[in-house]
């Protein structure tokens, strides 16, 4: 334990400059901060739906209307866009689950999966009506596809299994594993006698005998390091797959799979074909990062590079209607048009579409103005006049931090960094991580440096977190793989030219940990190298946040015990038990707040007690957990009550 007396002077010395982001000056006070300060501890100011949007996460022809599934909204919804009328004529309510991945039709009917909980939903397009039909214990319904004699297929994980459903007799049927031990099946495609399957985190294109439930292996051995057959499309005589992380097509024949053709997409830094189409002798096939619409003519091997329709954004399904080519996207629709090589591009919104709250991922306040996370950007919401702007950007802010007036944004799927100045009306791209990472997780800044790093989690499948230290002066990065070896670093905070890690034993999503401890390193900023290492709390399988104060270091484990941790003697001094769940920690003086669902805790660190602030939260944050943000006044709190920003007064 740390002395009373050390504490509070350390404390009271520090506490400006260790606790929250880092501010070249205090801003004014907006007018809801000098407002809680006058509040009692634990008031709650509802500031209105936390990000407002409407993502899309795949969609159905059926005759001329167009039916887009939703994602992250509740409910979740199915809009019906009639290109005959040009607009969005009804809406279907989808009550279960975070998201709509996947949809297929059968005759007039639409077929929707959903993620987080999996269950399977029939729209009747010529009633109206919808019901639910089916449920599996599987977290994630990723794909479906019809059958030509009308079974729906879905592709699940986790494990990543098949499933035949039958509309006929309402039953289901398992067809198991394609790929024993993988954890996603994230493409599906059926025809009269298999089932076809692709397979994650290891890549695997697998044929499923519809009859006999047999199965054969059709990913050639030359290209089966890939990481996945992630999308898909068949024709009569040819599958063509996307595969990760590479940015690859797969063409092949069904009678002759050795006859393949790998075709890579070129645009700068593509790693995913997201979605494909074999169309007319053509397969049309879209890449992400970069967002950029590809064609392969599968007879003479012609490649063009039709387009870029909407910059970075991810294409969850590619279809044919009348002649041309819808690209389904999270931000809307594209439409092109093979005769003419134009490219047109449809607001969903616009059309009708509703917009709703959606499940946020991130929260951060620099004062005078609130920032929510979630798909396709954040909403800004001014805490002097109330009104909230959009600040899109191609991908999901998962970590936001201030430094000297700059916010800086930690950006999936790219690893990428972006910076926001206020008054903005866009962000600036500052880098792409690279090294096989995806999602940034935490961000921090050492004033002695004047460095901001950044920690990412490799790719589902791949190996090491990664460290990217980045200077704002001169624009260099500097990235560090592995960094706490066989570990991803969820949690950093930096002090006098060190940065400190908290790690998670999670590598890769759909990788099994190969550690079995979180862990507690330094990593000096300036000789470039991890200095020490430790595991604080004995079978923590996590260290979700990390904060210091001039005398300690504090962390909260994923299944809510905060640790006190002396960084000279390399030791834990104290431990409580705060939650079950770990989330955010914010520092304050000799105050520590943390959060899970559904409570907010207040800590007092010097009698290291712990209670609840606030209750009855049901914070509905995208993925689980919970996140919380500090107001640089000291005064405010800010987190999710539901959907709804609140402000919470300490």
């Amino acid at each position: 334990m740390i002395p009373r007396r050390r504490f509070l002077q350390a404390a009271a010395a520090s506490a400006a400059v260790t606790s929250l982001p880092a501010l070249t000056a205090a801003p004014a006070l907006a007018a809801p901060a000098l407002a809680a300060a006058r509040e009692p501890e634990g008031t709650i100011t509802d500031l209105g739906p936390a990000s407002v949007t409407s993502p899309l996460g795949n969609a159905e022809f059926v005759g001329d209307v167009l039916y887009l599934g939703s994602r992250g909204l509740a409910p979740n919804v199915v809009g019906a866009w009639d290109l005959g009328q040009d607009k969005v004529t009804a809406h279907f309510d989808i009550p279960s689950g975070v998201g709509i991945w996947a949809m297929c039709k059968v005759g007039t009917d639409v077929y929707v999966g959903t993620h987080s909980r999996s269950d399977l939903y029939k729209i009747d397009t010529l009633t109206g009506t919808t019901t639910k039909v089916a449920e599996y214990p599987d977290p994630y319904i990723w794909t479906m596809a019809s059958s030509p004699d009308g079974k729906v297929y879905l592709g699940t994980s986790q494990p990543g299994r098949v499933v035949e459903y039958d509309p006929a007799t309402g039953t289901s049927r398992d067809l198991g594993q394609p790929a024993p031990g993988e954890a996603y099946v994230r493409s599906i495609q059926a025809d009269d006698t298999h089932v076809y399957a692709g397979v994650g985190s290891n890549a695997h294109l697998v044929a499923i005998d519809r009859r006999t439930g047999d199965k054969r292996e059709l990913l050639p051995a030359e290209v089966a390091d890939r990481d996945w057959v992630s999308s898909m499309s068949i024709s009569a005589t040819h599958i063509a797959g996307g595969m990760n992380s590479l940015g690859e097509l797969i063409v092949l024949e069904k009678a002759d799979p050795a006859a393949y053709r790998v075709v890579k997409a070129t645009a700068p830094g593509e790693k995913y074909v997201v979605s494909v189409l074999i169309h007319d002798g053509w397969v049309y096939f879209a890449g992400r990062p970069s967002g950029t619409f590809y064609r392969y003519r599968i007879e003479d091997g012609t490649y063009e590079v039709l387009g870029v329709p909407f910059p970075e954004a991810q294409t969850v399904r590619i279809l044919e209607h009348g002649g041309r080519i819808y690209g389904v996207q999270e931000p809307g629709v594209f439409v092109y048009d093979p005769a003419t090589g134009g490219i047109d591009y449809v607001s969903h919104v616009r059309k009708g579409f509703k917009a709703a709250p959606e499940e946020p991922m991130s929260v951060h306040s620099d004062g005078e103005r609130v920032y929510v996370g979630g798909k396709g950007g954040c909403d800004v919401h001014d805490l002097a006049s109330g009104a909230v702007t959009r600040l899109p950007i191609p991908g999901e802010p998962k970590t936001l931090m201030t430094a000297n007036g700059t916010t800086y944004l930690g950006v999936y799927t790219q690893a990428a960094l972006y910076s926001h100045r206020a008054g903005d009306a866009e962000a600036e791209l500052l880098l792409r991580t690279g090294h096989n990472q995806d999602r940034p997780k935490d961000l921090c800044h050492d004033r002695a440096t004047g460095l901001i790093v950044m920690s990412t989690q490799p790719e589902p499948g791949h190996q090491n977190g990664a460290l990217d230290v980045y200077d704002p002066r001169t624009g260099r990065l500097d990235t560090y793989r592995p960094i706490v070896e066989r570990q991803t670093v969820f949690a950093l905070t930096a002090r006098l030219g060190t940065v400190y890690l908290g790690t998670s034993t999670q590598e890769g999503l759909g990788s099994p940990p190969v550690t079995s401890t979180a862990r507690l390193a330094a990593f000096d900023l300036r000789r470039r190298e991890v200095r020490w290492e430790v595991e604080p709390v004995a079978g923590a399988s996590s260290i979700t946040s990390l904060k210091h104060t001039a005398l300690a270091l504090y962390g909260i484990t994923g299944d809510g015990v905060l640790f006190e941790f002396d960084p000279r003697r390399r030791k834990v001094t104290r431990t409580l038990k705060v939650c079950d769940r770990g989330g955010d920690l914010v520092l304050s003086g000799t105050k520590a707040y943390t959060s899970d669902e559904d409570a907010v805790y207040k800590v007092d660190l010097i009698a290291f007690t712990a209670r609840k602030l606030v209750a009855g939260l049901a914070s509905d944050w995208f993925g689980g957990g919970s996140r919380i943000a500090a107001d640089p006044s000291r005064k405010a709190l800010y987190g999710l009550k539901g959907r709804n920003l609140i402000r919470i007064a300490i």
